[in-house]
């Protein structure tokens, strides 16, 4: 039902999966869905842990790349989020930190492995989950033509200094710049 419910979003957007055309999609009354949901922020709410599912955590690793892992989860994440532009509102209003927990626990083990100090693990956490979804959801929400651009309508003659700073930005595509302000940002977090 969930799979169902995310495959209307995906294809028609996140007004047209309502319950009406959900159950019309599953075959069945609508009212048989309350049998399962309460409501539809219910379904959304499934919609977000599928999303959140479906993103591949990092396999354990070494406490010298306690960083990387990092990046590679928050990198994960944004390209799960992409995947589903439509969908990537729900998240918002129902970040299913149940199952985001465990992966911070798990992040937050690998940092105190790494003697990374405990009083900014929850800064480092807190942070990593605003960047990347913040970022994803900006990206999501962009014309699909120039999601992957940086800054695609930056004008020479009026910007000029912006012009030139993309020019030489050695990041090409927001995924590899992305990554790159999640390093910073853990750097910064560790020197604090």
């Amino acid at each position: 039902m969930i799979s169902t419910a995310l495959e209307i979003i995906d294809t028609d957007g996140l007004a047209a999966c309502s319950l009406p055309r959900l159950a019309r999609e599953l075959e069945v009354k609508a009212p048989s869905l309350y049998h399962h949901f309460a409501d539809r922020a219910e379904i959304m709410a499934g919609v977000a842990r599928s999303i959140v599912l479906e993103a591949a955590a990092p396999r354990r690793r070494e406490p010298a790349d306690w960083q990387e892992w990092l990046v590679t989860l928050a990198v994960n994440f944004r390209r799960v989020v992409l995947r589903h532009p439509n969908a990537a509102p729900v998240l918002l209003e129902h970040v299913p930190r149940d199952l985001l927990s465990a992966r911070y626990d798990d992040a937050a083990q690998l940092m105190r492995d790494a003697g990374v100090p405990e009083e900014v693990h929850v800064l480092i956490l807190d942070g990593l989950e605003n960047l990347t979804l913040g970022a994803a959801l900006t990206q999501a929400v962009k014309p699909a033509d120039i999601r992957n651009r940086i800054f695609p309508h930056v004008d020479a003659e009026k910007e000029p200094a912006l012009a030139s700073a993309v020019k030489a930005n050695e990041w090409r595509t927001g995924e590899k710049l992305f990554a790159e302000s999640i390093r910073s940002f853990l750097r910064g977090a560790v020197q604090r």
